[in-house]
């Protein structure tokens, strides 16, 4: 199976990652962004574009691939709608739009966020966007598209988020990490869940288009 990922340098990306190079099934991963990554590995390649609005010219590189694992996203906070629009909007849709024209076979796996608004016209601005972006990849016709709509996501194998105030939080968080499990098990899920998620989706399908936490756990077994 060769899979190509984006956002490998996020939180999310690195544990979708650590778990595709670790999987006996996956023979090639395709990190595909602006900057190299700072890893080598014999699954791995790097397809570097300048232009993540425009994946036109890489097609060919896209040929033959089997999952997109799109892992790619920012935190609203402080940011205009044009801005998040942007980049978890225009961003997925560039890519996506490529990668269908490339390989019309793959499987697509998109992270959004739980209380993602598929109406598109609620009040919060992260949540329409998401959601602006869920519908619109549905209408790209992939053979299986999968949206992931985690709450709290706990970091393993030593994973840490790029964003400060995420970095915070996961250390106050992460003691009480076996208790959230207990207490709130619909809405916690980890990087390491994820990642195998993705992969077993990919492989045998999933009874649902719209996985929660419950979903990716349950998934990830």
């Amino acid at each position: 199976m060769r899979v190509l990922i984006l956002g490998a340098t996020g939180m999310i990306g690195q544990g979708v990652l650590r778990e595709c190079l670790a999987d006996p099934d996956v023979t090639s991963v395709v990190v595909a962004g602006r900057t190299p990554i700072g890893q080598t590995h014999a699954k791995l390649t790097e397809l570097l574009s300048t232009d993540l609005t425009n994946w036109t010219s890489h097609e060919a590189q896209l040929a033959g691939i089997d999952a997109c694992f799109y892992c790619l996203g920012v935190s609203s906070s402080g940011m205009s709608e044009a801005d998040y629009t942007r980049i978890t909007y225009d961003y997925t849709m560039a890519l996506a739009t490529s990668l269908h024209r490339a390989s019309p076979s793959a499987t697509f796996c998109f992270i959004s966020g739980a209380s993602t608004d598929a109406t598109e016209k609620g009040s919060v601005m992260w949540a329409r966007v998401k959601g602006r972006a869920e519908n619109a990849l549905g209408r790209i016709g992939f053979r299986q598209l999968f949206l992931f709509r985690p709450g709290y996501i706990q970091p393993m194998d030593g994973i840490v988020s790029k964003t400060t105030s995420y970095r915070v939080m996961y250390a106050v968080m992460s003691p009480l990490y076996p208790v959230l499990k207990r207490l709130a098990p619909k809405m916690v899920t980890s990087t390491r869940q994820l990642g195998r998620a993705m992969l077993a989706v990919t492989k045998r399908g999933f009874p649902k288009q719209v996985l929660e936490s419950t979903d990716i756990n349950l998934a990830a077994q």
